[in-house]
């Protein structure tokens, strides 16, 4: 049996734990270093082991961050990089803007790091199941030497180009994704005001021509209005900011988006920032006179 790639891991957010703990389950040696180390504490009990500065990671094969913003990214990624012990190769998760990422490869070539763009789709459940996948652009060294990384984590590392691209296609993923859920929430709140139960609805189109992975997992949240958080309304906004910057840089139309922006902007005023971007059902409930039902 070959000898598993060493990783050191920055990020233990949702997103970050979960993917660590597919690493440690397929034999990875992780170090990880989390801003808060407390939150990191399950995954040493979980095998990892736990850095005191972000600079430990470096000393892995493969270097992976897992961040919640574009300043966290280049905060994170340009220090590692201008540090005297550099990543032998840097591998980004995180869903930023394009703009941030061109920045962090332009300062991995300046300082010889092979550096790869890798936004992960999936939630904390899809990783632990070993459905997630990623979309990878960037160094193509970089690309071969973390691949059997990713694939650890996930079902396929798709590799689409040498630039930026992987974080545009990961932005039009959550772009749609946003008004996916929006077009449900609305088809829900229609059946249940004229008398047709959602699981019904949801039973129907989980079996005809527009069922999906995405109405068949959210069938059982959409049924008992769970909105326990798998990625938040707060971040689904950030990430449709992320791709109406883009449209309105291309000179794009979109909409739809900017619609849907709204309703993600109201569902944080209504207080459902930290839960599941489901809230926009909850959003819809309340535009048609609904209380949140179970």
């Amino acid at each position: 049996m070959s000898e598993k790639t060493t990783v050191g891991w920055i990020g233990a957010g949702r997103m970050g734990s979960a993917m660590v703990r597919r690493l440690l389950l397929a034999g990875h040696p992780v170090t990880v270093w989390n801003r808060t180390p407390a939150k990191a504490e399950p995954l040493r009990e979980a095998g990892a082991r736990l850095a005191a500065e972000p600079g430990e990671t470096a000393t892995a094969q493969v270097t992976v961050t897992s961040l919640a913003a574009s300043a966290d990214l280049e905060d994170v990624a340009l220090a590692l990089l201008a540090a005297e012990h550099r990543p032998s190769v840097l591998v980004d998760t995180s869903t930023v803007s394009v703009e941030s990422s061109r920045r962090v490869r332009e300062a991995a070539a300046e300082a010889g790091v092979p550096f790869l763009s890798a936004p992960v789709s999936g939630n904390p459940s899809a990783i632990e199941a070993g459905t997630a996948s990623f979309v990878c652009s960037g160094s193509p060294e970089a690309y071969d030497r973390a691949r059997g990384v990713l694939e650890a984590i996930g079902r396929a590392a798709t590799y689409a180009g040498a630039g930026d691209e992987s974080r545009l296609l990961k932005i039009c993923h959550n772009l749609l994704l946003a008004i996916t859920t929006q077009g449900l929430a609305e088809v829900v709140v229609l059946c249940e005001r004229l008398g047709v139960d959602r699981g019904t609805l949801m039973e129907f189109l989980n079996e005809s021509v527009v069922g999906s992975a995405f109405t068949r997992y959210k069938t059982e949240a959409v049924r008992t209005m769970d909105l326990t958080p798998t990625f938040t309304s707060r971040l689904l906004l950030k990430d449709v900011d992320l791709g109406l910057a883009e449209a309105t840089a291309g000179q794009v139309p979109l909409p739809l988006v900017a619609m849907v922006r709204t309703l993600l902007v109201a569902a944080l005023a209504q207080g459902h920032g930290e839960e599941d971007f489901l809230s926009l059902l909850a959003v819809q409930e309340k535009a048609a006179g609904k209380g949140v039902t179970a």
